[in-house]
């Protein structure tokens, strides 16, 4: 039986969105062990910081759309910060279907990233109106400066300067990045600490515990001590009479 040929070459539109705009772009989330190491503890950090608000949600190398019907229009920011569109598990971020960008996005520059990192990625932030957009040179080799901060005002990123410290406070995070001796940390200038992941947090406690059952173990034999020289005292007292 003949076949029409014009059936054969049907052209169409998926339908899945999972389809039309891919959870996946070939690229590698990060180039190396430090980068990598520094990525995912900043991730975590965040992640243990607010996760007793639900609303936010937190991610990492996700592709993110942002023009509804082209899925060549796609970033992935390595850190992603969004308020207010709850904690639940995405494949990937569609601005039009969460209603929003995200408030505060970190990008970790490499060698092959860095000078898009500084110029077409800031404009794309910039034009989602995103309020923070930070920098972070793992190995120091290819930004101005190893760690930098934008602030948007009037549809322009600002560099955030330094406080006293060489922190820069993210306004939408309401927390302060600093360089440290054992790479990046997170500071919360409200509780005056540094924000610490779930294992660190817990490994403090440990030790903290084990601290405390080590003074009591000292309180108690020095008791035992005290009781023992006490004895000692009356036994003499009692044999002189």
């Amino acid at each position: 039986m003949a076949t029409n040929p014009e059936k054969q070459h049907v052209s169409y539109v998926p339908a899945d969105a999972q389809t039309l705009y891919p959870d996946e772009d070939g690229k590698p989330m990060a180039v190396s062990d430090l980068h990598r190491r520094e990525l995912i503890w900043t991730l975590e950090t965040l992640e243990a910081h607010f996760s007793h608000n639900p609303a936010v949600y937190i991610s990492g190398d996700i592709l993110m759309y942002y023009v509804e019907g082209s899925p060549n229009k796609s970033i992935s920011p390595d850190v992603l910060v969004t308020f207010g569109i709850g904690q639940k598990l995405r494949r990937t971020y569609l601005v039009w279907e969460e209603g929003k960008a995200p408030d505060f996005v970190m990008e970790f520059s490499s060698k092959n990233t860095y000078k898009n990192d500084l110029t077409g990625k800031m404009d794309i932030y910039a034009s989602l109106k995103i309020q923070n957009y930070f920098l972070y040179d793992a190995e120091g080799l290819y930004l101005p400066s190893p760690l930098m901060g934008f602030e948007l005002v009037d549809g322009i990123y600002k560099a955030i300067p330094e406080d006293e410290y060489g922190g820069i406070r993210s306004t939408s995070l309401d927390l302060d990045f600093r360089l440290r001796d054992e790479g990046l940390g997170i500071y919360d200038p409200n509780t005056k600490e540094w924000v610490k992941t779930r294992a660190e947090a817990e490994t403090m406690r440990a030790d903290a515990a084990e601290e405390r059952a080590a003074q009591e173990t000292i309180r108690a034999n020095n008791a035992e001590a005290e009781v023992a020289k006490l004895r000692e005292q009356i036994e003499r007292l009692q044999t002189r009479s």
